[in-house]
């Protein structure tokens, strides 16, 4: 193609793809398989890659994400962002509909809608493009949450259709849906990492993250209900969620007119009944006056409007009697307390086993056994007991003690200052631990070996032929053929037998092999190391570029990687004082895994900044933070996340951290802007 044919090639398949999220992600009605959707996508991308100049300022791709946010800036909301008068009571309901009568007369118009239980933010969009992101922060102000509100499929980044102000603002509500969250909150698990309490924290804890595309990961959503500001081209709030919808923004289709307060109570309990059915959290209902002049005429109080009222449902809960409790050892050794209860219909759903997280929690119970617990979902997701019934404690019912042995292994557990989770330290002989860490490696973010999936590492381990990641690569065909394990009962019709026949096997060793092709940045998250996470280990990586440079680092030096704390070096230092680690590495390599970053084809343009550290921080003129990170490495330099006293240069932008600039001065580090970096390559 030439490049009139790339350009109009571009803007055709921008067109389309923006076509395909909006009937999938704001209609539910798709079109396209996600196959062919991906080839779109991908095609897009490679366009772009080859032809960055008719990349459009709205194109799809950004929905994948890829900038990084070291700082948000502050912005002022042009209107501020006030919170809602909250309650629990029908009655003040209905002191609430008498005050609105009393202001405007009889025959007042309600909209009833969805409370969603996530973070708000404010959209601004000029010439029907999405220009800035803002969140709720203190109502005054909040955070330029942009670049990562972009990867959120659900937000257009370009409208549809006509009719929408050259300039506007639309509020909403960025939500986790709870398919989401639960793939989350596995992921971390498998980390080593806490998981989230419910979807509200994980999409808060989203949004702030610094790399877009780890949040495009997370598959946010987003719900938009509020168009604030006056001389819009309506008279009803309704009739702007209408609209505000033909212009392609996600908009509840589960919003209700009502013209009596029993019709708000009717759609009040048909809601607190049917929440459960839903694939996200709400926490309530809001009830707006519709018509906007007498909005207007309603006015605000110092914190909230006049005319706007919500009803916070009750979190449902239950009484069942706890039968037990028992210990869980996870890949990284926690030891986790879960209760067994007397199966109860809670939610939509029969619960009968509820996470106590820790031993603090169970003494903060005082939990007995045999009593009768009250138990809640957290995040209208996770089963979580609450309290304990003590008119219903049994006469002298022992008390729940934590365990000071592991289940698995008998190892006395230890508990690491600061942190509430107990561990068993017998990391190379426990077997719950042993399993989780061949489940790791193999799982696919790691060394993506998918034909040993389903039970099969079990299998190998409880024939005695992997201990550790290592074994993987000395099996043989020999060892595996015939190999088979019955799961479940065939007394209830779910027995399920795994047999290792001959394609079986031969899948599996082609999985180990293929599997040597995986970077030095999988191989690192590969080890299962405390803390290091996917995202951590590409850091590493890049940073330390082999193993043996990482593993030579001290403490001090793996502090200066960006994101790496006290935690994650502590951590690494002691995975690699391990000789038994030592031995693992020794063995992985002579197996043929890549232990360092492949060499860049990239040619230095000169050594000027040979030597020399730098801190990029700010918002810049003419480059990217990215842009001018790579110019630091192609002319010799190295990029380090926080200013210490082996830092030349903090390179300063706009709006930087008042602290980066606080601790370079005191340490006497060198501050010099973009125009002084451009004159010292010129130079």
């Amino acid at each position: 193609m030439d490049k009139l044919q790339v350009k109009q090639r571009i803007a055709a398949l921008s067109e389309e793809i923006r076509r395909h999220n909006y009937n999938y992600y704001v209609l539910s009605g798709p079109t396209i398989s996600d196959y062919d959707f991906d080839m779109l996508l991908n095609e897009l991308i490679s366009l772009e890659k080859e032809f960055p100049e008719f990349t459009e300022p709205d194109s799809p791709t950004l929905h994948v994400g890829g900038a990084v946010t070291k700082d948000f800036v502050q912005v002022q909301h042009r209107y501020p962002m006030m919170s809602l008068g909250n309650t629990y009571s029908e009655d003040e309901i209905l002191d609430f509909a008498e005050r609105i009568r009393k202001l405007i007369g009889e025959g007042v118009e309600y909209v009833c809608e969805l409370k969603f239980d996530g973070v708000a933010i404010g959209l601004t969009y000029r010439h029907g493009r999405l220009m800035q992101a803002v969140t709720r922060g203190d109502g005054i102000q909040g955070d330029d949450v942009t670049t990562n509100i972009r990867t959120i499929r659900s937000i257009p980044l370009k409208l549809h259709g006509s009719g929408y102000p050259d300039e506007f603002e639309i509020r909403g509500e960025i939500i986790l849906p709870h398919e989401s969250f639960e793939k989350i909150n596995l992921q971390r698990a498998e980390d080593g990492d806490e998981p989230f309490a419910n979807p509200r924290n994980a999409a808060s804890g989203s949004i702030k993250m610094q790399d877009s595309a780890e949040v495009a990961k997370r598959h946010l959503d987003c719900f938009l209900y509020y168009l604030p500001g006056s001389g819009l081209p309506f008279t009803t709030h309704y009739e702007s969620l209408a609209a505000a919808r033909s212009w392609g923004f996600k908009v509840s289709e589960h919003a209700a007119r009502c013209s009596t307060v029993e019709e708000i109570f009717e759609y009040l309990e048909t809601w607190d009944r049917a929440r459960y059915e839903l694939p996200f959290d709400i926490d309530g209902i809001v009830i707006k006056v519709n018509d906007l002049r007498q909005q207007e005429m309603l006015g605000y109080t110092a914190k909230s409007p006049r005319w706007a009222i919500a009803y916070k449902f009750k979190a449902e809960q239950v009484a069942t009697r706890l039968l037990s409790v028992v210990f869980q050892v996870g890949r990284t050794g926690a030891v986790t307390p879960v209760a067994n209860l007397q199966p109860v219909q809670l939610a939509g759903t029969v619960v009968k086993r509820a996470s106590l997280h820790n031993a603090d929690v169970i003494a903060s119970l005082d939990l007995r056994n045999g009593d009768t617990v009250f138990v809640e979902k957290g995040g209208e997701i996770i089963p979580k007991i609450v309290g304990v019934d003590l008119d219903a404690r049994p006469a002298e019912a022992p008390p729940v003690v934590f365990i000071s042995n592991c289940p698995e292994c008998r190892t006395p557990l230890v508990r690491t200052e600061g942190e509430a989770a107990w561990y068993c330290p017998n990391e190379s002989g426990c077997p719950p631990q042993i399993k989780g860490k061949l489940e790791h490696f193999i799982s696919r973010k790691a060394m993506n070996i998918d034909s040993l999936g389903e039970g099969k590492i079990e299998i190998l381990f409880d024939n005695g032929l992997v201990h550790h990641c290592a074994d993987l690569y000395d099996l043989t065909s020999d060892q595996l053929i015939g190999l088979e394990k019955t799961y479940g009962s065939s007394d209830d019709k779910r027995e399920k037998k795994i047999s290792f026949r001959e394609k079986t096997v031969t899948n599996i060793l082609n999985g180990i092999e293929g599997s040597k092709q995986a970077g030095f940045e999988r191989v690192l998250y590969a080890l299962g190391i405390r803390f290091v996470g996917e995202t951590v280990a590409k850091k590493l990586a890049t940073h330390f570029g082999s193993v043996e440079k990482l593993k030579a680092a001290g403490f001090a030096e793996l502090n200066e990687v960006e994101e790496i704390g006290e935690k994650i070096a502590t951590s690494i230092l002691a995975w690699f004082s391990e000789p038994l680690n030592l031995g693992l590495i020794d063995r992985l390599r002579a197996s043929g895994l890549h232990f360092e970053m492949e060499a860049s084809n990239e040619i230095l343009l000169s050594n000027r900044f040979e030597g020399m550290t730098f801190v990029v921080s700010g918002v810049f003129e003419n480059f990217s933070r990215d842009e001018l990170k790579k110019t630091i490495e192609l002319h010799g330099g190295k990029n380090v996340g926080s200013v210490s006293a082996k830092t030349t240069y903090l390179l300063a932008g706009a709006n930087m951290g008042p602290e980066k600039r606080k601790k370079a001065e005191k340490l006497g580090v060198a501050i010099i802007s973009e125009a002084d970096f451009l004159g010292m390559i010129e130079a």
